[in-house]
């Protein structure tokens, strides 16, 4: 890697200016990109596997992000973190991946699955894991714009100005979309949990 930036040896360490940064990715600079992918994977993928609740399509969302970086950087305008505009592409990529775990889940949902022998309380286990797949499927009744604003919001503890920011929309659309993102999440749980 040495050898693409053999003109400033001091670009891979720590001590370069986001600016400089971002300047060597607009360059589509192999070395930036894996700089930017080390930095920022790990938030990433655990944001895409919230968000679609699938490990495979998160990671392939992830990978989706790290591509289209190169050209996707040309819209940052440096009023965000990195990490912010990240997570925005993210979302750009997020629909494909979303209805595929979405099949995914679906189709796991229908094979009896015996709880984990492991635990000392299988019980509760089991009801875990029962509300978390509830809860999944929940989330993949809702539209994609409102499921962003739940996960950002209720998952990822930001505020409504900085998931305005990262979807650009305006703090009130957010807002709005996250009160009915939850009424229409009660209204799924309450309605699933009443056919038992």
């Amino acid at each position: 890697m040495a050898h693409l930036v053999a003109h400033t040896p001091d670009l891979d360490r720590g001590d370069e200016t986001p600016h400089s940064l971002i300047v060597r990715l607009q360059r589509a600079d192999a070395g930036a990109i894996t700089l930017v992918y080390q930095q920022h994977h790990v938030a990433v993928r655990t944001f895409a596997q919230r968000l679609v609740g699938d490990i495979e399509a998160a990671e392939d969302l992830v990978q989706d992000v790290f591509v289209a970086l190169p050209t996707a950087i040309a819209r940052f305008r440096g009023d965000c973190a990195l990490r912010t505009f990240l997570v925005s592409i993210a979302i750009n990529h997020a629909k494909n991946h979303v209805r595929a775990a979405a099949r995914r889940r679906a189709a796991l949902s229908r094979l009896a699955r015996e709880p984990e022998p492991s635990s000392s309380d299988p019980q509760r286990d089991a009801e875990r894991r029962q509300l978390g797949g509830r809860l999944m499927l929940a989330l993949d009744a809702l539209p994609l714009e409102q499921r962003v604003a739940v996960v950002l919001s209720e998952i990822e503890e930001r505020t409504s100005a900085e998931i305005a920011t990262i979807v650009g929309a305006p703090e009130g659309t957010v807002r709005t979309r996250i009160f009915h993102a939850k009424r229409k999440l009660r209204e799924i749980l309450q309605s699933k949990g009443g056919e038992r």
